[in-house]
């Protein structure tokens, strides 16, 4: 079995999403994961929420193996095995595919800014009724001052790729208005990062 990739900061917040997901989600369901990555997060999740089926994804092909490693070392029968998925793509999966939540960790600020749309367009086509998408990472708000960290995160990011950067809540909260959903939670988690929930407006 070929050894998975790893990362430091996946393995540091895997504990408080986990946390705040027990408590914004039901008993059981199905989970649609958005830029799985290593894999670390999805194989954590679904041991912690063994009722939950888990279908991980990711838009690079390499990554594809590494979740599959850290799900198979696991033995865990809950996740499905991954799949190749684009957010910029203007066809997820299958137009029947629901699911009570999608979630999203980390992938705003290392993404052009029209992933965003992408990323609402899609969970509002593809939420199950009384589902939810849950989107991590750091944000700026307004009124609320940005830790030296984030500011400094902010200004490597934009050097790397000035396309990535940083998100305002705000406007992630408009753009996912534009989609039909709306923000419903809002949890504090440690090293000035957010954990938001969003569900379609009524």
């Amino acid at each position: 079995m070929p050894h998975p990739d790893f990362s430091a900061a996946a393995d540091r917040n895997k504990r408080p999403i986990l946390d705040a997901l027990g408590q914004v989600l039901p008993a059981c369901g199905n989970a649609l994961e958005i830029a799985s990555g290593t894999g670390q997060h999805v194989a954590w999740f679904a041991a912690g929420l063994p009722r939950w089926t888990w279908q991980p994804t990711d838009a690079q092909p390499v990554a594809l193996t590494s979740i599959a490693t850290w799900t198979a070392q696991q033995g865990l029968k809950n996740v499905r095995p991954p799949l190749l998925l684009d957010v910029l793509s203007p066809n997820w999966l299958a137009q029947a595919a629901r699911f009570e939540l999608i979630l999203c960790a980390n992938l705003l600020h290392i993404a052009p800014w029209a992933a965003c749309a992408a990323l609402m367009r899609g969970s509002a086509l593809h939420l199950a009724a009384g589902g939810c998408l849950v989107t991590y990472g750091p944000y700026l708000e307004d009124g609320v001052a940005t830790s030296p960290g984030n500011l400094g995160f902010d200004e490597s990011l934009q050097q790397y790729n000035a396309a990535w950067g940083l998100r305002r809540r705000e406007d992630v909260e408009a753009e996912a208005g534009r989609a039909g959903l709306c923000l419903s939670q809002r949890h504090a988690l440690p090293a000035n990062n957010l954990l938001l929930v969003w569900v379609r407006q009524t």
